[in-house]
């Protein structure tokens, strides 16, 4: 038996070694926006052994797994003490989520978690699940996460098993170890999920991107991307909010959107990703999409390309629930690179890596949704005309 404890051991600890090491590869960019990379930076293989296997012999004779994962996703970024930093939605066999944190030298791999997961403070009224967490520096010196929230819904009838109602949960920290829970953020305007806090003051207020929602999966009346603000963060609370971004009949973002992470500033407004969704006769797709708003007044869209930014592709279309692609992290780099965290298909992390000036490029130059599929002709035939004294190039 000692034999078989001990050849496991070894096989798995030189597996996970490979894949944690292994180097990625930037593949070429055939839209020139952004550059994909040949490998997924987290799945969840990643996740430490020691928090997987009881490393005792005598208690583990067969070398068992003894807590199950399923997937490291949709992880919030930031850059902290000079690495890239992942708040990652870690799931377990048992369906709950929970976060951790993983961190690389360089942004593409070698992604390691941190030997422990967060412990995450408590409410008064416990969180069934937790994921999703939004990282925002702000200018206050904290560094605070704001995550969707799930509870069972209490006026769920008797036998229902699977109603739940999703809040916008906050917490911040100074080192990412020690986290101060704050209360749930109050809304008026029903359910919230998505929720991001906004970098800076406005008016000496806390400002929050929201998505109002009528129940826990559909946002009903919920009129798209929201923004209002607060009084105070302690016990943060908006009684009024506009729709930034609107969900629009026969687009990508026709059933629901929301934003993902917290905006970049430029010069010439801020940049913001998103995701949307729309219904296909397979189900719920999900894509992300850029836009950019004002930078005095963040909740003014300036400019909107057409379409998706984000699909998923190949092997990212399938996994817990397929043809999905979703994002609440980024970085930008000192350099101005920008690193975009993204998931695919609730199942593994990727990377994609752009620059400032590209993904301003992108948003101020591409052509607009027109809404109708005879103006999306029109738009490509304007291109083709101005192409007309280029056409030798090709």
């Amino acid at each position: 038996m000692d034999n078989l404890f001990d050849s496991r051991l070894k096989q798995i600890k030189a597996d996970f070694k490979g894949l944690v090491e292994k180097k990625n590869e930037k593949l070429f960019s055939s839209n020139g926006i952004y550059n994909r990379y040949k490998n997924p930076v987290l799945t969840r293989e990643h996740i430490p052994l020691h928090w997987r296997f009881d490393l005792n012999a005598e208690t583990n004779p067969f070398f068992m797994e003894r807590n199950g994962f399923n997937a490291s996703f949709n992880a919030g970024a930031m850059k902290f003490n000079g690495k890239y930093i992942m708040v990652v939605r870690v799931e377990g066999n048992d369906r709950k989520s929970f976060f951790a944190i993983a961190e690389s030298p360089n942004g593409i791999d070698n992604f390691k978690f941190w030997d422990r997961p967060i412990t995450l403070p408590q409410t008064e009224e416990p969180d069934t699940n937790v994921y999703d967490m939004r990282l925002t520096q702000h200018d206050d010196g904290w560094i605070y996460g704001v995550f969707c929230t799930e509870r069972k819904d209490p006026n769920a009838p008797d036998g229902d098993t699977s109603s739940a109602v999703a809040a916008a949960g906050i917490a911040r920290s100074k080192d990412l170890v020690e986290w101060e829970r704050l209360p749930d953020l109050i809304s008026t305007t029903g359910q919230q999920r998505n929720v991001v806090l906004f970098p800076h003051l406005i008016d000496g207020k806390y400002a929050f991107y929201t998505r109002p929602q009528d129940g826990f999966i559909d946002t009903g009346k919920g009129g798209g991307i929201g923004f209002g603000l607060s009084e105070t963060i302690e016990n943060a609370e908006v009684k009024e909010e506009v729709i930034v971004d609107a969900k629009t009949y026969h687009t990508i973002y026709e059933v629901k959107n929301g934003l993902g992470p917290a905006p970049i500033r430029t010069k010439h407004g801020w940049l913001q990703l998103a995701h949307g969704v729309r219904n296909t006769a397979a189900g719920l797709r999900y894509t992300l999409y850029m836009f950019m708003t004002d930078l005095e007044k963040p909740w003014i869209v300036t400019h909107k390309p057409h379409g998706h930014f984000i699909a998923p592709l190949k092997g990212e279309r399938v996994g817990d629930v397929s043809n999905v692609v979703f994002s609440n992290g980024w970085i930008e780099d000192e350099d101005g690179t920008v690193f975009i965290y993204y998931a695919s298909s609730d199942t593994r992390m990727h990377v994609v890596t752009s620059t400032v000036d590209q993904l301003v490029d992108y948003c101020m130059n591409s052509p607009q949704d027109q809404l109708y599929s005879h103006k999306s002709v029109e738009t490509i035939n304007e291109l083709i005309d101005s192409n007309k004294d280029f056409m030798h190039l090709l």
